[in-house]
């Protein structure tokens, strides 16, 4: 089926994925073939960019820069009532829109003076516009009053100003582009200079109001808190609340007995534990007691030291001499009488404990008694004291209030006197350097804009002129093998005067010799041409091993591309294999094959096929060759043409010549002007189509393919004809060595 693709790359046919170097290659072949258009362009945008670069006058540009330093400012080591919070990335992009507003302009333009300075209010366009007037002879306009003179010159500084941020950091270029490169430098700086008087006279401002509203506000706190602090004296007063450092009498004393209670409290439990101690030790061993108060009591601590004494020497005597001894007994009655001076001893300590235990209980009863009662006058005294506690609580926070704002009043009043501001310069504006036009910018860009200018139009003029330039591309827009690509010969016109003499001859049944591009495959077997000529021949033959293809018609889509020339050398060249090969003339509504090798002759294709003469005395014959020639000998033109090559009695002569030739090659006339091809169907067995290279329109074969859709399928291949090989290998990519004469110059190669 016909493939159609309007949509072609005339220069890199779509046949594949394509390859990097295939791109390349494409593009070096785009250069050679648009050469001379991309060169016109580049001298052209050239030119422009000189002209521009003479009569363009030169911009300087100066930058300063400035920092918007993070760290607080902080007088006298106390915090700013303004807030200096850290800066983030907001607040300096921020602070880059302040240095570009109107505010900054008219404060440089006031300190600078510049309403009085024609560059820039001259023009009444401000500075470019002052460049402008400078370059083509513009004059000013009149200026009438101060406030457009202001406005102006506020523009021409907006206009040559440009503020950016240094990357991620704190820190702001201002520049400024001028005519004059002091100038340029003194605007960056005055810029920069105003932007930090701006934010001194605003911070000054804000203290000032600051200021104001503080005072107004530490009048107002200190009525609101005496006001407090009487109201709490009058309520002391009023309820006979009594304070003594600070502290209600009351409330001292229940603090003071709770104080006594818990110490009378402590001596009785002390108290009654020694008692009782004494009371279990009287009732067990009263030697062997550890009591803390009896071996304090020299008393008792001097017996027991004797007991023990006694208990020992009564040992060693009852071990020497025997317990029964005189000695030995009076030890253990002496140790008796010890032990009971040291039990009555500890019976007076218990009646001392108990008489402490009763002192003890009485004090900490009166405790009790005495802190009952302050307890009792405490929660009458209850409601007063939360009332009291309000009072002073309110009188506090005023206080506090007021010492607050006292101080931060203080702080105001410091910084009105010294306002401090967070920017501040760090690389003031030198002299300005030249910044437009950059002559190798504007010769960079020149030179650019010529390629992109001259491959634009190339790549125009290639896309509009959509016609055949390679193989690949014949193959992918008509969807046939390209069997041969013709070169282009140069040859002259045939005429009487040219021929040399016995070319013609006199026999109008004698085949006559032309110098034409056909007869190359015989006067040169070795060239180019005759090679392609053959290779046209084995793909008809190889078409021949799937079906009948002895009858095989050549075709093109519209005049002059050669088709009558190509069929004739194909059959020259099969005629001199000694093969049976007749060429047929069926282009009727233009013959001109027949002109070519039979201008003498008298009857021809219609006289055969009416019956008015025999096919033998109408075929011709080269006497060389043997190529017999069937001419179309008209005695006027035919409108009915198509109607005598569908016609039973062309179909019996075709089926006549099968049986008698090896080969019957059929010139036909064009697809496009006339239907005659459509009409051949019924007895030629395939086609060829010839296009001629770089002059047919891919359109025109296309639309010429689809109305004859029959024979379409029956075409065996494209031949592309009069093809410049020098310049093929420009459209062909990395193909284009394929064509190089070299490769053939060791096979006999001629051109």
């Amino acid at each position: 089926m016909l493939q159609v693709n309007r949509n072609v790359n005339l220069a890199e046919p779509q046949l594949g994925a394509t390859l990097p170097s295939e791109v390349l290659q494409s593009a070096i072949n785009f250069v050679r073939r648009q050469y001379v258009v991309i060169a016109f362009a580049i001298a052209l945008t050239t030119m422009l960019g000189i002209v521009y670069l003479i009569t363009t006058p030169p911009i300087f540009t100066a930058y300063a820069k400035m920092i918007i330093d993070t760290r607080k400012v902080q007088l006298f080591q106390q915090e700013s009532i303004m807030g200096d919070l850290g800066i983030d990335t907001a607040a300096v992009e921020s602070q880059v829109e302040l240095l570009k507003s109107q505010n900054i302009a008219l404060a440089v333009v006031k300190a600078n003076h510049l309403t009085e300075n024609p560059d820039f209010v001259g023009s009444g366009k401000g500075l470019w516009g002052t460049i402008t007037g400078a370059v083509f002879g513009a004059p000013p306009p009149e200026v009438s009053s101060e406030a457009e003179l202001t406005g102006r010159a506020a523009g021409a500084v907006s206009g040559g100003l440009s503020v950016k941020r240094v990357g991620l950091t704190y820190v702001i270029e201002v520049g400024f582009r001028s005519k004059s490169p002091d100038t340029a430098a003194q605007m960056a700086n005055a810029v920069v200079d105003a932007y930090i008087l701006d934010q001194l006279d605003a911070k000054f401002q804000a203290t000032r109001r600051a200021s104001a509203w503080l005072q107004d506000r530490i009048a107002e706190l200190k009525e609101q808190s005496s006001t407090a602090e009487r109201a709490v004296e009058d309520f002391k007063r009023k309820n006979n609340m009594i304070s003594a450092d600070g502290r209600l009498v009351n409330e001292q004393q229940l603090g003071e007995l709770s104080s006594q209670l818990v110490i009378a409290r402590k001596r009785t439990a002390d108290t009654q534990a020694r008692l009782d101690r004494i009371q279990t030790i009287l009732r067990g061993d009263t030697v062997n007691a550890t009591v803390t108060d009896s071996l304090n009591n020299t008393v008792v601590t001097r017996l027991r030291q004797q007991y023990l004494d006694n208990l020992n020497k009564e040992a060693d005597w009852s071990a020497r001499y025997g317990a029964n001894h005189l000695a030995a007994v009076n030890l253990r009655n002496q140790m008796k009488g010890i032990l009971a001076s040291i039990r009555e001893e500890l019976v007076r300590l218990a009646e001392t404990y108990k008489s402490d235990l009763e002192i003890a209980k009485l004090g900490q009863d009166a405790a009790e008694k005495e802190l009952a009662a302050v307890v009792a006058q405490s929660q009458e005294a209850n409601q007063d004291k939360v009332t009291l506690r309000q009072l002073e609580s309110s009188a506090k926070t005023y206080r506090t209030q007021y010492d607050n704002f006292l101080q931060k009043y203080m702080e105001t009043v410091q910084q009105q006197s010294f306002p401090v501001t967070e920017a501040r310069t760090i690389s003031a504006a030198k002299q300005g350097f030249k910044s437009s036009p950059v002559t190798s910018q504007v010769l960079s860009f020149a030179l650019l804009g010529g390629i992109l200018l001259g491959a634009g139009i190339g790549w125009l003029r290639e896309s509009s002129n959509r016609v055949f330039r390679t193989s690949k591309q014949a193959e992918t827009i008509i969807g046939k093998d390209s069997i041969a690509v013709l070169p282009l010969l140069a040859t002259k016109k045939n005429s009487q005067r040219d021929m040399p003499k016995g070319s013609i001859s006199e026999d109008p049944r004698t085949i006559a010799r032309e110098h034409d591009a056909a007869w190359s495959v015989i006067d040169a077997p070795f060239s180019r041409f005759a090679e392609e000529i053959r290779s046209i021949k084995l793909a008809i033959d190889l078409n021949a091993v799937v079906r009948a293809n002895k009858i095989v018609g050549f075709t093109s889509a519209i005049p002059d591309e050669g088709k009558t020339t190509t069929s004739t050398a194909l059959a020259l060249l099969v005629a001199q294999a000694k093969s049976r090969v007749i060429l047929v003339d069926c282009d009727l509504r233009n013959p001109s094959l027949s002109r070519r090798l039979a201008p003498r002759a008298t009857i021809g294709l219609l006289d055969v096929i009416s019956g008015n003469a025999s096919l033998k005395d109408a075929i011709c014959r080269d006497p060389a060759t043997n190529l017999a020639f069937l001419p179309a000998v008209l005695k006027s033109r035919l409108a009915n043409s198509s109607e005598f090559l569908a016609s039973d009695a062309m179909k019996k002569l075709f089926e006549n010549l099968r049986n008698d030739f090896d080969y019957i090659i059929v010139d036909l006339s064009p697809l496009v002007p006339v239907v005659d091809v459509r009409s051949s169907l019924s007895f030629v067995d395939s086609y060829v189509l010839v296009v001629k290279w770089g002059a047919t329109s891919i359109d025109t074969v296309q639309r010429a393919l689809h109305s004859a859709r029959a024979v379409y399928d029956k075409i065996v291949g494209v031949v592309l004809n009069k093809v410049d090989i020098d310049s093929l290998g420009r459209f062909d990519g990395n193909a284009g060595s394929y064509y190089d004469n070299k490769l053939y110059a060791r096979y006999g190669y001629t051109k």
